[in-house]
């Protein structure tokens, strides 16, 4: 049996298709948002983001998604233009790690809004119809904590992960 929910404004059960049409075109946002708090809160606790290494991680595996799309359901075209484009981003992970974290909070902040202008640019029909708004918002949440983060945290409470600085 399909679920369904009670409207208060008509008093009567809707059903799945309608419940679908009202909600489902912004709950992608909402999962993404609440999904990018739960993460960073979680990273926070943990302290997975005392670590250098876990933002451009991240940024890594995010990019990587549209590489996993296009192998799903593109053509070979397709998956060499998605791994050039996860390349850059790649990159701009590195250039987090070894240089400046600012890179990794604008690259993830910068794949966000790739999220939802992807499909202008590439043709992958792998990606799923709800992924730009659930990745793209992710992304820019993630990546607005992490630029919180640098603006309020001095860069040395960020381990290198280079066992050298440990006076080795």
């Amino acid at each position: 049996m399909s679920p369904s929910c009670y409207d208060l404004k008509s008093d009567r059960v809707s059903s799945p298709a309608e419940n679908k049409q009202r909600y489902g075109k912004k709950m992608e946002y909402l999962i993404g948002l609440i999904l990018a708090s739960a993460v960073a809160g979680a990273a926070n606790v943990i302290g997975f983001d005392r670590e250098r290494s876990f933002y451009s991680t991240v940024l890594i595996v995010i990019a990587a998604y549209y590489v996993l799309f296009a192998a799903m359901g593109a053509s070979n075209s397709t998956l060499i233009v998605e791994i050039a484009v996860a390349g850059g981003f790649s990159v701009l992970a590195v250039l987090g790690f070894k240089k400046n974290l600012w890179f990794a909070a604008a690259a993830v902040i910068g794949h966000g809004v790739f999220d939802y202008v992807h499909h202008f640019l590439i043709d992958n029909p792998g990606v799923p119809r709800w992924w730009p708004g659930f990745c793209g918002s992710f992304d820019v949440i993630f990546g607005l904590y992490l630029a919180t983060l640098l603006l309020r945290r001095p860069a040395s409470t960020f381990n290198s992960g280079d066992v050298r600085t440990n006076g080795s």
